[in-house]
């Protein structure tokens, strides 16, 4: 029998620095991996992927249809808190959503969004009158339960307005434009005047009844349309960030390159 040499017992002797090479390899990629998941932002995750989801027509659970349905509707329904979000403790917003669910109040949901924190309360007999920008005094002790929270955080909060797709009633308010937009400003008015709210904080927005939550196709629904919503924006939300510099001069693209760079 031929005995092997020295040259293929080393080699063979070698061959075990392969998988010990593999296996290194391996572990760093895994480490790499658990480093990468550990310095996760949550939030942002959690947008992406209720954004990715939505877009291939899926469900999102708690969230209702996708806004990208034939429905009409504007967006995914606020779904239910589930502890501290939006950059807002839950130790913060438990007593509003304790009030909320004690007092039987079937017009006032409390839930959460991409947008943040969404405090949706109905205008009919709960807001205001029909056509009426004009807060209903029954309502100043749901207000100041909502000061009480946003008194106590420093997310920006934008106040949006909406209505259904029937014209306003009295002829005060010409469009839905003015009526929603007119209905946020009061609320906004309240907490900022009354309750004494740093202004830099709020936003207004009236968006009419381009946003629908539902269908206007029912009495019920258009109650549902018939809605302002108090959005606690999230930290690192556009409408959450204030601008660091000055708006740049928008140069004409038909003047010298020389010119244009002096803008």
């Amino acid at each position: 029998m031929r005995k092997r040499s020295e040259h293929e017992d080393h080699g063979s002797a070698d061959r075990w620095l392969l998988t010990y090479s593999d296996m290194i390899t391996l572990l760093m990629a895994f480490f790499i991996m658990m480093y990468s998941m550990s310095v996760l932002n949550l939030s942002k995750f959690r947008e992406a992927a209720i954004s990715i989801r939505s877009g291939f027509g899926g469900m999102i659970q708690g969230q209702g249809k996708s806004p990208l349905g034939t429905s009409g509707m504007f967006g995914p329904k606020p779904s239910a808190l589930q502890g501290d979000t939006a950059g807002v403790s839950w130790k913060v917003v438990k007593p509003l959503v304790s009030y909320i669910e004690g007092s039987g109040k079937d017009k006032v949901e409390i839930g959460e969004d991409q947008r943040g924190i969404v405090i949706t309360i109905s205008s009919d007999k709960m807001l205001f009158q029909a056509g009426s920008s004009d807060i209903r005094p029954g309502a100043y002790q749901l207000l100041d339960k909502i000061a009480v929270v946003l008194g106590k955080i420093d997310n920006m909060v934008q106040i949006e307005g909406h209505t259904c797709d029937l014209s306003p009633r009295s002829g005060k308010y010409p469009t839905n434009w003015e009526l929603s937009t007119a209905r946020a400003t009061n609320v906004l008015r309240y907490l900022v005047e009354k309750k004494k709210l740093p202004p830099w904080r709020f936003a207004a927005a009236g968006y009419g009844e381009v946003r629908p939550v539902a269908v206007n196709n029912s009495k019920e629904n258009r109650r549902k349309n018939r809605r302002v919503e108090i959005v606690i924006l999230r930290p690192e939300t556009l409408y959450g960030k204030q601008a660091k510099e000055s708006p740049r001069r928008i140069s004409n693209p038909e003047d010298a390159v020389i010119q244009r760079s002096m803008d």
